[in-house]
C-alpha cells in the first residue's frame, strides 16, 4: 500500500520542510515540456546526493514512487508524475575540466550551454547539442542519451560517456570513476553483476538479436534502454554505467558524469537551401550525407515551420518571401583551417549543383548571423506551436530511418497526416542529415474526432517507422508516448531484455514507474495537456522551459511557464462548478498573489530567452495593476503631487533606518517582514545622500544635462563600500575632466522616470508630460543631451522619451563621451561585473564590459547565469527572499573567485551584489573616475 502521508510527514523533518504537497506547487512543479500533464501527489526539492538516499529510503519504507526532474525541457512525458516529484536546487551545478582538457566532469544541473561556454576557449565542447542546451540540464541530456544538431550518433551521450556517478534505489553509490566505488559495488552487487552478465550471455548466444541490435543503433535510437551496453562491452561496470544512458531516471540517479570533450572547430559556415518540396529536399540530404567529413549538419524545416516562423520578429529578413510548399535545409560546415573549410564548401557546392535551389544558395562565415539562422532552428517547436488553435494541444513525434530511407520515410509520414486528418496542420522539421524527423500536431483532444485521430496516427506512425528497420523514438527519449511501442519496435526477445534490465535494478517499480516499460498500452494517450485559453501573448506558451535560466524566481516560487501554466489552471478550475474544484480555486488564487505576483521581480528577463517573446512579468505587471493596494495608491498620490517631499520622507527613512542598523534589528526586521512585511534592514543599506545639486558650469564649450535618479537622489554609498561619494559628485569629476558643463534640471526635485507610476498609467501620462517639459527647457529645445544614472531608470526613459531627446544611460554616456577625453591608467585587478537586466534589454552589456576593460588589466569576471539579481527596486527591502535565492549562484561563484570588487549600474542592485558577495559594488562610474585624469 502507498502511503503519501506517511512519507509527508517523514520527509518534512528530513528534508527542513522542503516537500510540498499544497496543490499550487503540486500542480506548477509538475509542468514540463511535453504534451502531457501528470499532477503529483508530493514535491521534493533537494540539494544532495545524502538527501536522494534518504529519499530512496523513503520511498522504499512508505511505497512510493519516485521521479527525478532536471529542467523539464523532456517531449516524452519522461519527467512527471502522480506520485513524489523529486526536483533539484542549485546545488548540482558543479564542473571541473580535466588539465587536457579532453574532458569535463558535470554535475546534473549543469546546463548544457554553460558546459560549452565553460569548454570554448579550449576549443572544445561536450558532444551532445540538443536543440534545447540553452536550458536541459546535463541529468537529463545524459538521461535521454541526447543528440541534437550537430553530433549525430559519434558523439552522443552514451558515446562520450567517460565514467558516472549514480545512486541506485537501495542507496548504493557507484562511481566509475573511483576504484574504491567500482570495488566496492563488484563486492556488494555480486547477484546484480550476474544477472547483467547473463543477459549478455544471453544475446551473444543469438545471432540474430546481435545484428539487430547492432543495425538499430547506427541510427539514432532511444527507444527502450540502451541494450547496445550488453555487446558493447564486456566488463559489467561497462555495460551497467551504459545503461544508465537513455534510461530516462527509471534506474535509479544520476548525479554527475565525465564526458569526453570534442573539438569545437575555430572556423564554420552555415547555409540555407531553399527547395521547391521536401522530398528534393530529402534528396540532396541523402547526397550531403555522403560527405561526412565535409558537413556536419542539415536541419530540415518545411512549408509549415518556416510559415509559423516568418512572423516573428526580424525572421522575414531571413527567410523573405517563403512560397507555398517550400522547405529549406540548414547546413554547417567546419574545420579548424580557414582554406580546408573553403575546400569544403566548394565540395558541398559541386555535390548538389545538379539540384537548383529555388533562392540562391548562400554560405555565411559570420557567425552573428548563423547564430541566428540556428535560433529558428532551436526554436522551431514552440515557434511552430504557435500556430495552434485556441484550445488545442501540442503533439510533437521524433523518428528516424535510415538515411537511405528518408524520402520514402517522408512521404509515408505525409500519407498518414493525411489519412488522420492533419494533412493541412501539420509540420516536419528536424537532424535530416541523420535521418532523424521530428514532426507536429495540434489537435483538439476535446474533440473526440481529433482525439481518435491524434491516437490512430500514433499507432500508424508507429508501425510505419517499424516496418522500415527505423526508431520511433531517436533522441527525444522513449517516455510515456513510446513506451508502448517498444515492444513492436524491438520484438518480443528485445523487448523482453528490456523488461528484465528494469526488473534488477528495480524490482519494486518504484523508480519512475511507467516510462520506457510499461502494461499499460493506452497511456500514451492519457492525461494530455488541455489548455485553458487565458488570452494576449500567454497562450502561445507550450510550456518549453527556455525561460527558466533567466528567471529570479526559479525554484523559490514560480518561473515564468509555471506562471503561465497557474494562471491557466485558474481560468479552467473558474468554468468548474463542483465543490472540490471552487476549493482548488480558492487555494491557487490566495497562492498567487505571492507566488505569481510578488515574488515576480517583473524583469522580463524571461522574454529574452522565450523563443515566441512571451513576456510574463505582463501577468504579474496586470495583477498589480488590478490589485492595487490603498496604500501603493496613496503613495504615488503623494509622488505625483509632491515629489519631493515623497523623496525627502525616504530620506528620513533612511537616516533613521541607519541609526538603528545592526546584525540584531537585521535579524529582527527580517523576521517582523515575514510577519507584517515591513521593510528589512540591509548591511550595505545606502546612506542618506545631502549632496547639493548645483549646475557645474566649468565654462567649457559642451553640456551635459544630468537627470539623477529619484533613487540616487536619496541615496549616498553605505559606510562599507569602497567610494563614500554620492554619485553625482563622481559624475560632476569626470565631467570637468572631460570638459563638460553639467546642468541639472530645475525641477529635478519633482522629477521621476516614470516606473513608480506603472500600474497607474494616468498617472504615468501626466508625469511623462511634465519630464517633457521640464526637459524641454533643461535641454535648450533639445540642444543637449540627457544622462541618467540608474540603469531601470535608463530603460524607462528611453522607452517613453527616445522620441524626444538624446538620453543615455550613464554608463554609454560614459563610454562615448567621457572616456575618449581623459587619460585613463588602468588598475591590474581582476574585477566583477554586473549589468543590470533592464540595461541588459538595452543592449548595454557590451558598453560595460568595453568600459571594464578601459579601467582594469586585469580580467573582468562576468557571472552570466545572474540574468537578474532580483532586487527589484522595492522588493530587495518588502520581498527580500527574491533577491536571495536569486543570488545564490552569484554568492558562490564570487565567493570562490580571486575577485574582491565589483562594479554595476544600478544601486538597488549593488546593495543585493554587495551582500551576496560580501565585498563592494559600486557604478562603474566610480571606477572610470578612480583611474583617469584630464588629457593635457
Amino acid at each position: 500500500m502507498q502511503d503519501y502521508e506517511g512519507f509527508y510527514k517523514a520527509a518534512f523533518k528530513l528534508f527542513d520542510g522542503r516537500v510540498y504537497k499544497d496543490y499550487l506547487r503540486r500542480f506548477c512543479y509538475g509542468v514540463e515540456a511535453s504534451c502531457y500533464s501528470y499532477i503529483p501527489k508530493l514535491v521534493l526539492m533537494l540539494k544532495s546526493e545524502k538527501e536522494i538516499i534518504k529519499a530512496f529510503e523513503l520511498s522504499r519504507k512508505f511505497n512510493t514512487p519516485l521521479c527525478f526532474r532536471g529542467a523539464g525541457t523532456s517531449l516524452s512525458g519522461q519527467s512527471s508524475c502522480d506520485t513524489v516529484l523529486v526536483c533539484l536546487d542549485f546545488s548540482w551545478d558543479h564542473m571541473k575540466v580535466s588539465r587536457d582538457a579532453n574532458s569535463i566532469n558535470l554535475g546534473c544541473g549543469v546546463i548544457g550551454e554553460n558546459a560549452n561556454k565553460a569548454l570554448k576557449p579550449l576549443g572544445k565542447k561536450i558532444g551532445p547539442d540538443p536543440a534545447t542546451i540553452a536550458a536541459a540540464q546535463i541529468g537529463g541530456i545524459v538521461n535521454n542519451n541526447s543528440s541534437g544538431m550537430c553530433c549525430g550518433v559519434k558523439q552522443n551521450s552514451y558515446n562520450t560517456l567517460k565514467s558516472i556517478r549514480v545512486i541506485l534505489g537501495d542507496g548504493t553509490i557507484l562511481d566509475s570513476s573511483d576504484a574504491l566505488s567500482v570495488a566496492s559495488f563488484r563486492n556488494s552487487h555480486k547477484d546484480l553483476i550476474e544477472q547483467i552478465l547473463n543477459l549478455r550471455s544471453q544475446i551473444l548466444a543469438d545471432t540474430e538479436l546481435c545484428e539487430l541490435i547492432r543495425r538499430k543503433y547506427k541510427i539514432k535510437n532511444t527507444t527502450g534502454y540502451s541494450i547496445n551496453a550488453l555487446l558493447d562491452y564486456s566488463d559489467p561496470i561497462d555495460i551497467i554505467t551504459h545503461l544508465f544512458i537513455g534510461s530516462e531516471g527509471t534506474l535509479g540517479f544520476v548525479s554527475s558524469v565525465e564526458l569526453e570533450c570534442v573539438d569545437d572547430e575555430k572556423f564554420k559556415a552555415c547555409a540555407l537551401l531553399f527547395y521547391d518540396d521536401i522530398l528534393k529536399a530529402a534528396k540532396v540530404v541523402e547526397i550531403l550525407a555522403k560527405f561526412e567529413n565535409e558537413i556536419s549538419s542539415a536541419e530540415i524545416m518545411d512549408y509549415g515551420s518556416l510559415k509559423a516562423a516568418s512572423k516573428f520578429k526580424g525572421v522575414s529578413e531571413i527567410l523573405p518571401d517563403i512560397k507555398d510548399g517550400e522547405v529549406c535545409i540548414l547546413i554547417q560546415s567546419q574545420n579548424n583551417s580557414q582554406d580546408r573549410l573553403n575546400e569544403q564548401i566548394q565540395k558541398i557546392k559541386d555535390a548538389i549543383k545538379d539540384y537548383s535551389t529555388s533562392q540562391e544558395m548562400k554560405f555565411s562565415f559570420d557567425e552573428s548571423e548563423f547564430a541566428n539562422w540556428w535560433k529558428i532552428r532551436k526554436g522551431i517547436f514552440p515557434i511552430a506551436a504557435t500556430a495552434k488553435r485556441p484550445g488545442s494541444s501540442v503533439i510533437t513525434e521524433d523518428i528516424c530511418f535510415e538515411i537511405k530511407d528518408l524520402g520514402e520515410g517522408i512521404k509515408s509520414l505525409q500519407e498518414l497526416f493525411k489519412k488522420h486528418g492533419f494533412e493541412d496542420s501539420a509540420i516536419i522539421f528536424g537532424h535530416a542529415l541523420a535521418g532523424n524527423l521530428h514532426f507536429i500536431i495540434t489537435p483538439d483532444l476535446n474533440q473526440n474526432s481529433e482525439f481518435e485521430s491524434f491516437a490512430n496516427l500514433v499507432e500508424d506512425m508507429s508501425l510505419m517507422v517499424s516496418n522500415f528497420g527505423g526508431s520511433i523514438k531517436a533522441e527525444h527519449g522513449t517516455g510515456r508516448m513510446v513506451a508502448p511501442f517498444v515492444e513492436l519496435e524491438w520484438g518480443a526477445k528485445a523487448y523482453a531484455i528490456n523488461r528484465k534490465i528494469k526488473e534488477i535494478f528495480d524490482p519494486h517499480t518504484l523508480i519512475n514507474p511507467d516510462v520506457i516499460i510499461t502494461d499499460d498500452k493506452e497511456i500514451y494517450k492519457k492525461n494530455i495537456k488541455q489548455s485553458a485559453i487565458i488570452g494576449n501573448e500567454f497562450d502561445d506558451c507550450v510550456e518549453c522551459g527556455f525561460c527558466e535560466k533567466n528567471c529570479p524566481s526559479n525554484k523559490l516560487t514560480l518561473s515564468p511557464r509555471q506562471r503561465i501554466a497557474l494562471k491557466r489552471e485558474i481560468q479552467r478550475l473558474g468554468a468548474l462548478s463542483d465543490k472540490a474544484s471552487k476549493k482548488l480555486l480558492k487555494e491557487l488564487k490566495d497562492g498567487a498573489k505571492y507566488f505569481l505576483n510578488e515574488s515576480c521581480a517583473a524583469c522580463s528577463m524571461c522574454e529574452e530567452l522565450c523563443p515566441v517573446g512571451i513576456n510574463t512579468a505582463n501577468l504579474a505587471l496586470n495583477e498589480r495593476k488590478v490589485n492595487a493596494s490603498d496604500f501603493s495608491k496613496k503613495t504615488a498620490e503623494l509622488a505625483k503631487s509632491n515629489f519631493s517631499l515623497a523623496l525627502n520622507g525616504a530620506k528620513f527613512a533612511l537616516s533613521a533606518a541607519n541609526l538603528l542598523n545592526s546584525n540584531s534589528i537585521r535579524k529582527l526586521s527580517f523576521k517582523a517582514n515575514l510577519a507584517i512585511k515591513t521593510p528589512v534592514l540591509k548591511e550595505y543599506l545606502p546612506r542618506k545622500n545631502s549632496y547639493k545639486l548645483r549646475d557645474k558650469n566649468y565654462g567649457f564649450d559642451e553640456s551635459v544635462v544630468y537627470f539623477s535618479s529619484c533613487l540616487n537622489r536619496a541615496f549616498a554609498p553605505n559606510q562599507n563600500l569602497n567610494d563614500k561619494r554620492p554619485i553625482q559628485e563622481v559624475f560632476e569629476s569626470l565631467c570637468k575632466k572631460a570638459k563638460i558643463n553639467v546642468i541639472y534640471p530645475q525641477q529635478i526635485s519633482d522629477m521621476c522616470c516614470g516606473k513608480v507610476f506603472t500600474n497607474y498609467p494616468d498617472t504615468k501620462e501626466l508625469n511623462r508630460a511634465k519630464n517633457i517639459d521640464i526637459l524641454r527647457e533643461a535641454t535648450n529645445e533639445g540642444k543637449y543631451p540627457v544622462v541618467i544614472d540608474h540603469g531601470a531608470c535608463s530603460y524607462e526613459l528611453i522607452k517613453s522619451l527616445k522620441d524626444r531627446f538624446d538620453i543615455y544611460d550613464l554608463s554609454e554616456y560614459l563610454l562615448k563621451f567621457i572616456s575618449t577625453r581623459l587619460s585613463i591608467v588602468p588598475i591590474n585587478d581582476t574585477i566583477g561585473l554586473y549589468t543590470m537586466c533592464a540595461s541588459k534589454k538595452l543592449g548595454l552589456e557590451n558598453t560595460m564590459m568595453s568600459l571594464a576593460k578601459l579601467c582594469t588589466k586585469g580580467q573582468v569576471i562576468v557571472h552570466s547565469d545572474t540574468a537578474c539579481c532580483g532586487f527589484a527596486g522595492y522588493k530587495g527591502f518588502f520581498t527580500p527572499q527574491l533577491n536571495l535565492h536569486a543570488t545564490t549562484k552569484f554568492k558562490r561563484f564570487y565567493q570562490n573567485s580571486a575577485v574582491n570588487i565589483g562594479f554595476s549600474n544600478s544601486s538597488t542592485c549593488e546593495i543585493g551584489l554587495s551582500e551576496a558577495s560580501g565585498f563592494s559594488w559600486q557604478h562603474i562610474a566610480y571606477l572610470l573616475d578612480s583611474v583617469s585624469i584630464s588629457q593635457k
